[in-house]
């Protein structure tokens, strides 16, 4: 039996960083994975979503390259070699992670892993003992009663990215992040798209302001969507998925050749030994204490499988900080009210903070400044005027509450807000601080000179 100072089961962006960073910090270090290494979100999710959402926004660019001066005629795609490049981006990324493993020297466990008693890790029915085992084994699609999916005309995220030829129509239940980009990436393509959404507004956990600004954008585009609608029962015909929705009281048939159930996700914690060891468990997720341990000693667990945001880079974050702790490093516990949460379609959506509505709810007297695109020169230049960034101030103290951005690249800009806030910088900092022009990045400044009344360019 191999002996380890540090077992972790999963290797997505929980635990292969988590893997990586106890054998940095000196600790015997393995990693357990059933399936490819880097999880769900290398292989799955993040990554290889991402290559598609870049084939449709270049497919897009293209057909609009005549509003750049330049002329593409006949511009076709094929839905083939799209996903085949977003499986090859998938592949890469999984390469680098098992080399990131040789380099690290960790050993990689082929296998479906469990936690037995006494610290012992079972995979395939072999087993290993490690002083601390880091539970990171991640989630899958949430499968509603009303949704049964059959991987075939009913189906999850997975094969969402692998269908073997483009729908004509598709009806996306859910519009959180995933089921946004894939309703953004086959409409681009030219898909029928319906989003069907259970609450008041798409993209529920952003502002407003912000949901409201991409139902605009997304209906301009020809996507159909039905807010306060509710998927009663889905039939299958041979050619047709069709789904019985109550909106407003009332039942509507809506018909397509694919329905993606993006409702959601489930913890995989089933079958893994949680309940021989007694690791205790409420509501589909680990108990954990601030550094991740369990009610068992030698047990933590990270990611997905615990409460927080369910996002890759709060379960790497989580992850750095276990073994941290267990090296004897003196950690400071992550502070959940400043986690950045990005939606890839086009435009882009990120933001990070309390919304609008929760500032008010929390008794915050708000300053609020709101900077358009369409008032910024790089995003005339790059024909990218859609969208805004707003920005949330405490009036007393200048603190900055939240930060929420739609539009072309924001998902790269709202790491300054992360920054910002956990810095803690005021409004007027923010505002002295010295922009580069021309960039979409300065509309932060400008938003912010608008809740100060300072505003130049509106």
């Amino acid at each position: 039996m191999s002996n380890y100072d540090v077992i972790v089961l999963g290797s997505g962006p929980g635990g292969y960083v988590t893997a990586i960073r106890a054998s940095q910090l000196g600790l015997k270090t393995a990693v357990v994975e059933k399936e490819s290494l880097g999880g769900v979100c290398l292989n799955w999710g993040c990554i290889p979503t991402k290559a598609l959402l870049k084939s449709a926004q270049v497919f897009e660019y293209l057909n609009h390259a005549d509003d750049y001066g330049l002329s593409a005629e006949n511009v076709t795609h094929d839905f083939k070699k799209i996903i085949g490049r977003s499986r090859n981006v998938a592949s890469g990324m999984s390469k680098g992670v098992t080399f990131l493993m040789k380099k690290n020297k960790i050993d990689v466990l082929k296998g479906f892993g469990k936690v037995k008693k006494n610290n012992i890790v079972s995979v395939d029915g072999n087993e290993y003992t490690a002083k601390h085992i880091i539970i990171a084994t991640g989630a899958r699609s949430r499968i509603l009663p009303s949704i049964q999916q059959d991987g075939k005309q009913i189906i999850g995220y997975r094969e969402a990215m692998t269908l073997e030829k483009q729908p004509k129509s598709i009806t996306i239940v859910g519009s959180g992040a995933i089921g946004i980009e894939f309703a953004y990436f086959y409409n681009s393509i030219g898909t029928d798209v319906t989003v069907v959404e259970y609450l008041p507004n798409i993209v529920p956990l952003e502002d407003t302001d912000i949901s409201k600004e991409l139902e605009k954008s997304f209906k301009k585009k020809g996507i159909k969507i039905m807010t306060l609608s509710e998927v009663m029962s889905v039939e299958k015909t041979k050619n047709k998925v069709i789904a019985m929705v109550k909106n407003n009281g009332e039942e509507i048939k809506i018909e397509s050749e694919i329905l993606l159930s993006a409702v959601g996700i489930k913890s995989n914690i089933e079958n893994i030994g949680l309940e021989e060891v007694g690791i205790a468990t409420d509501k589909d997720k680990i108990l954990v204490d601030k550094y991740y341990s369990t009610n068992i000693p030698g047990y933590y667990a990270i990611g997905d499988v615990v409460a927080g945001p369910a996002l890759a880079h709060v379960a790497s974050a989580e992850g750095i900080l276990c073994v941290e702790k267990i090296a004897g490093h003196n950690v400071t516990p992550i502070d959940y009210g400043n986690i950045p949460g990005c939606t890839y379609c086009s435009p882009e959506i990120s933001s990070v903070g309390l919304t609008e509505k929760q500032a008010i709810e929390k008794g915050y007297k708000i300053k609020v400044g709101k900077f358009p695109f369409s008032a910024s020169g790089k995003a005339s230049a790059s024909g990218t005027k859609e969208g805004f960034v707003k920005v949330i101030f405490d009036e007393k103290y200048g603190e900055w509450l939240g930060c929420h951005m739609i539009g072309a690249g924001v998902t790269d800009m709202i790491a300054e807000a992360v920054l910002g806030r956990k810095l803690e910088t005021t409004g007027t900092e923010v505002l002295k601080a010295i922009h580069p022009h021309p960039t979409m990045s300065e509309a932060v400044m400008e938003a912010v000179a608008d809740a100060y009344d300072e505003v130049i360019h509106l």
